[in-house]
């Protein structure tokens, strides 16, 4: 079973800016998402602290973050990449069969996916994440690169309004081109 350390939490300052971006949509009326937790187990906890120093995971998580967008349901997950190739194994198969789950009740799926090296967030939306899965199935490359995909989901960021990732922009085009 997998355990968490303190090292699991790469990856916390991404989910703080996403926080903090869903809050101000939250304040604007634009959106409602929540953060989804990971439900574990704890092991081992200090006395004084009452910090959570080793755990398991209860069970498979789903995706980061549910919610709404002006009444349309959506579901995301966070990423990050320290390159500017992605690796597949960083997403598990149960998050993409909830996603397809997810889009057939009319939701829309996506990823965030922030590239550190090159300081850029990118919406991806779950159908383009699952051209990438579908040539990892079939014996192809179990990554992608960032050259393969469509600048137009590029987010500025800094957004206006306090919005540190301003990802409702890249939402309405990929509604758009739906």
């Amino acid at each position: 079973m997998p355990t968490w350390k303190s090292r699991g939490l790469r990856g916390s300052t991404l989910e703080d800016m996403i926080n903090r971006t869903n809050e101000r949509y939250e304040e604007l009326e634009l959106a409602l998402i929540q953060k989804i937790p990971t439900p574990i187990t704890p092991i081992n906890i200090e006395k004084e602290s009452r910090h959570i120093t080793l755990a398991y995971f209860d069970q498979k998580s789903t995706v980061d973050y549910i919610g709404a967008v002006q009444g349309i349901p959506v579901c995301f997950d966070a990423k990050e990449c320290a390159g500017t190739t992605f690796a597949l194994e960083n997403i598990h198969a149960h998050q993409v069969s909830f996603m397809e789950r997810f889009e057939r009740q009319e939701g829309i799926a996506f990823f965030l996916i922030y590239f550190t090296s090159i300081n850029e967030f990118y919406y991806l939306p779950f159908r383009g994440l699952r051209v990438f899965w579908e040539r990892a199935e079939k014996g192809g490359r179990k990554s992608f690169r960032r050259d393969e995909l469509d600048d137009i989901y590029v987010i500025s960021s800094p957004g206006e309004n306090g919005i540190l990732i301003p990802f409702l922009d890249a939402l309405q085009t990929d509604l758009d081109r739906r």
